[in-house]
């Protein structure tokens, strides 16, 4: 089988408050889904990588040229993160096969490498349920449910990463037949939601979500890590 990357990055990142898509923010000099991006195409593992954007996305052009090689914008993005996922899988039709894996990946986690790409695919690229990088509760957890305060046992709590791997029919199915595609938060969750369960597979910290402005730093500190190795 093949695994391709796919890569949303329609959304606007409202708070991060820059007046532009925060993919573009540069990282040590250098837009962030270009950081994203390369993670991929410095994987041996992975055929080739589509990114979504917004048919009116002005930025992408500069970031990603239409005659670099393994990579394919799709001007295809949705209102929602699933919207553009879908649209994506019904482009990549023609190029992929139903048993072929897609892996999803977040824009805007700039921190992903190679060996974590590789650990994914080792550990759960055969899985007929797919698999996604997650890092295991280590922090008490407080719930508020309820009215009151109480602590949550958190063993067996993971929390989701990206990629999220699926074969890529089945990942279709499930975000095509989601009661509400549109309010799930993750691909696995869809996946769930057909009765099956997707392998965890350990991640790492540095493959964090930038959200806020404090989490900048934080991933150009392990940009920064990786390039001095």
């Amino acid at each position: 089988m093949n695994y391709f990357a796919l890569i949303p990055a329609a959304g606007v990142g409202a708070r991060m408050a820059v007046g532009y898509p925060k993919q573009y923010l540069p990282l040590l000099g250098r837009p962030m889904l270009r950081h994203t991006v390369e993670a991929f195409l410095r994987s041996p593992l992975i055929a080739h990588t589509y990114v979504v954007v917004s048919p009116e996305d002005g930025y992408v052009a500069d970031v990603l040229p239409p005659d670099m090689a393994g990579v394919t914008v799709l001007r295809c993005g949705g209102a929602t993160r699933m919207e553009s996922i879908r649209n994506g899988l019904r482009l990549l039709a023609p190029m992929v096969g139903a048993d072929d894996r897609v892996l999803v990946h977040d824009a805007a986690r700039p921190g992903l490498t190679p060996a974590l790409v590789g650990k994914l695919v080792a550990e759960a690229g055969t899985e007929p349920a797919g698999g996604l990088l997650a890092l295991p509760v280590v922090d008490t957890v407080k719930s508020t449910r309820g009215g009151g305060v109480t602590t949550t046992p958190r063993d067996g709590l993971w929390l989701a990463q990206t990629p999220q791997m699926f074969p890529y029919a089945l990942l279709r199915r499930a975000l095509e037949e989601a009661p509400d595609p549109d309010a799930i938060t993750d691909d696995a969750s869809a996946v769930e939601l057909l009765g099956l369960s997707p392998r965890l597979v350990e991640g790492h910290p540095r493959n964090l979500k930038v959200t806020l402005p404090a989490d900048i730093r934080i991933a150009e500190m392990y940009l920064s890590m990786e390039s001095t190795q």
